[in-house]
C-alpha cells in the first residue's frame, strides 16, 4: 500500500467512501429546490421593501441590514442547488444507504433490521409541489435518516418496500 501523490487518488477514494460505486443511487425531485428557494426569495422580498422603506424615510445609514439580508439570500439561493443535488440514496439487500453534503458529507446506513419507525411527511408546501420526506427512525439517533423531497409515488412506494424489509428482519415496525 503506497503513499499516494496529488489530490486525485484521494479524491476518489473519498467518493468511494461516501458513494459506493455498486449501488444504484436515486436523488431526490427537483421540486425540493423551488420549495426550499421560497425562504431567501421571501427574505430578499422583505429584505427589498425594508431598503425601499428605508431609502424613502432618509434612514441610509440603516440600509447595510436589508442589503446584508439580500446577499445571504442571493448566496442561498445560489447554494441551494449544491446541497439540494448531494441528497441521494440507495436501497441494499441488507440496508439503505442515505448521503448528504457538500461540505461536510455524510453517509448513513441503515440496517432493514435496525429500523423502529418510517416516518413520511409533506407539509403544505411539500404537498402543492407533490413531494414528501421519509424518515427513518432506529434505536440509535445518529443512525436515524432522512430523505426529503421524493415524489409522493415514490415515497410511498419506498416506505412500503422499507416497511416489508424491516418486518421481514424482524425490526420491530
Amino acid at each position: 500500500m503506497g503513499n499516494r501523490v496529488g489530490g486525485s487518488g484521494r479524491r476518489a477514494d473519498t467518493e468511494r467512501l461516501f458513494a459506493d460505486p455498486e449501488c444504484s443511487w436515486n436523488g431526490v425531485s427537483p421540486a425540493l429546490l423551488t420549495v426550499r428557494r421560497l425562504a431567501p426569495a421571501a427574505l430578499a422580498v422583505g429584505a427589498l421593501v425594508a431598503a425601499l422603506v428605508l431609502a424613502v424615510t432618509g434612514a441610509r445609514t440603516l440600509l447595510v441590514v436589508p442589503v446584508l439580508a439580500l446577499v445571504a439570500a442571493a448566496a442561498w439561493w445560489v447554494w441551494l442547488p449544491r446541497t439540494i443535488s448531494a441528497w441521494r440514496y440507495a436501497e441494499r439487500a441488507d440496508d439503505l444507504l442515505v448521503s448528504r453534503g457538500r461540505i461536510v458529507r455524510r453517509l448513513t446506513i441503515v440496517p432493514y433490521g435496525r429500523m423502529q419507525v418510517i416516518d413520511v411527511e409533506a407539509g403544505p408546501l411539500a404537498s402543492r409541489f407533490g413531494i414528501a420526506s421519509v424518515k427513518l427512525v432506529t434505536a440509535s439517533a445518529s443512525t436515524d435518516a432522512e430523505i426529503p423531497g421524493l415524489p409522493v409515488d415514490v415515497a410511498h412506494d419506498l416506505r412500503n418496500r422499507l416497511a416489508a424489509r424491516g418486518e421481514a428482519r424482524a425490526a420491530g415496525l
